[in-house]
């Protein structure tokens, strides 16, 4: 089979890899360019655990095709800290409880990413709309919806 060269952006660092055709892009990221932090759920699109942000939007990395990133911007939940400091996501998670198991919260964390960047104000019902694609089967879903919530308030504390 034919490798193929994809060059993209991968949580602001140039990555530069061979990818066989027709290759996930979850495969691509664990087993090609090393982050582990998108999870392989279902492998089928329906649990949302690999969710990544292309170009800011929300996908499947399971369910695109690595091929399809060639000159895109791929972030994964490795880009959320800076350093050693939390995303404001990632300490609401971790303060509210949002995080058990702890398998879907890449995927929730990435889709709740990606609503907080176009809409830092969302109401609940748009917290929920946009984490309706992860399933959790931990929380029972209120810890992280309030955590995003107080995400929210966190960011736009900090723009003030």
């Amino acid at each position: 089979m034919a490798k193929t060269p994809v060059t993209f952006t991968l949580n602001d660092a140039e990555t530069a890899l061979f990818v066989d055709g027709g290759a996930a892009l979850i495969e691509v990221l664990r087993r090609g360019a090393g982050d582990l932090t998108p999870k392989q759920g279902c492998a089928q699109g329906s649990c949302g655990a690999c969710t990544v942000l292309i170009d800011g939007e929300p996908h499947l990395s399971c369910l695109t095709l690595a091929e399809t990133v060639q000159g895109k911007r791929v972030n994964t939940t490795a880009s959320l800290a800076n350093g050693p400091e939390l995303h404001p996501l990632q300490k609401a998670f971790m303060e509210g409880f949002a995080a058990q198991c702890g398998y879907c919260t890449p995927g929730m964390l990435m889709s709740a990413k990606s609503l907080l960047d176009h809409n830092p104000n969302p109401s609940r019902d748009e917290v929920i709309e946009a984490i309706s694609g992860n399933l959790c089967r931990c929380t029972g879903y209120e810890p992280i919806v309030d955590a995003i919530l107080a995400a929210s308030t966190q960011l736009q504390r900090r723009v003030v």
